[in-house]
Order: C-alpha cells, then structure tokens, then sequence
C-alpha cells in the first residue's frame, strides 16, 4: 500500500491499491451502475422489438407504424446514451433514465389500451411471443431505472 494509504485514519477501510490504480468503483458505488445497465438493456430490447414488429407488417398501419418506427429511434438513442459512463454524461443519466421510464410506461400502456379497444384505428389481439417479450423489458426497465434513480439519489445523500 502506499504511504498516503498507510497514514490514513480514515474509519473507513482503504481500497486496495489495484482499486486505485485501476479505476475500479467500490462495490457500494457498483449498484446503480449496474442498475442503469440492465435498464438501458431493457430499453434497447423495446426498441429492438417495435422494430421487429414495424418490419414485419405494422408500417402499412397509418399512425400505428410510425408510432413504432419513433419508438425503436428514441429507444435506440435512451438505451445507447445510458450504456455511456456516467463520468461522460454529467448531468444526463437522470434525464435519460426518466425519459427510459417514460418511453417504457407509455408503450406499455398503449398496448393495455390497444388490447381492449382501438387505438389510432387499431386494435391488438392476443399476446404473441413478441408481445410478452416487449411487456417484460418495459417492465424491467421502468423497474431498474426506477430503482436506478433511488440509487442515484440515496448515494448523493
């Protein structure tokens, strides 16, 4: 250990020296982290699967297709600027976490909607595998990035 490290009286413990010299976080610093991962995952998995469905027929429904087309565009842009390391972002993680639980929340409630009256002239059926797959990673991400976000918050306090 160094000799900045030996003096230190610090009631905390000092972090190995590879800790230091590597960069790695400690592992209290890891969770949100870790968090904003999985959210930004999640995102992208919304946007992925919106694409899937816009490629495989929904483009030819007017406001439908274009709904999910700007769905995949603002989920792509989320999910890739919560993959970015928060020292680059400064002031962006929060933002971009909110709008991921605002992109997840809306799509998912749309289709709550579509399922059991017409939406835009449209009206889904039936919870297909794509389906199933969109509503489990907008809930993963509303979830994750909610609890990001209180990570977030209770490691400032």
């Amino acid at each position: 250990m160094t000799q900045l490290r030996e003096r230190s009286t610090s009631a905390t413990p000092p972090l190995p020296d590879e800790t230091v010299l590597f960069g790695r976080e400690h592992p209290e610093a890891r969770l949100p982290m870790i968090l904003r991962t999985i959210g930004a995952i999640a995102v992208l998995v919304v946007g992925a699967v919106h694409l899937q469905q816009y490629l495989s027929g929904y483009n030819s429904i007017s406001v439908i297709g274009s709904l999910f087309i700007l769905n995949f565009a603002g989920a792509t842009v989320i999910g890739l600027g919560l993959l970015v390391r928060a020292a680059r972002l400064r002031h962006f993680p929060a933002p971009l976490a909110l709008a991921g639980i605002g992109l997840s929340g809306a799509s998912f409630v749309f289709l709550f909607i579509s399922e059991h009256q017409p939406l835009f002239g449209f009206q889904e059926h039936g919870y297909r595998a794509a389906i199933m797959i969109a509503l489990a990673a907008e809930a993963i991400a509303v979830v994750t990035l909610a609890a990001y976000l209180a990570a977030r918050r209770r490691r400032r306090a």
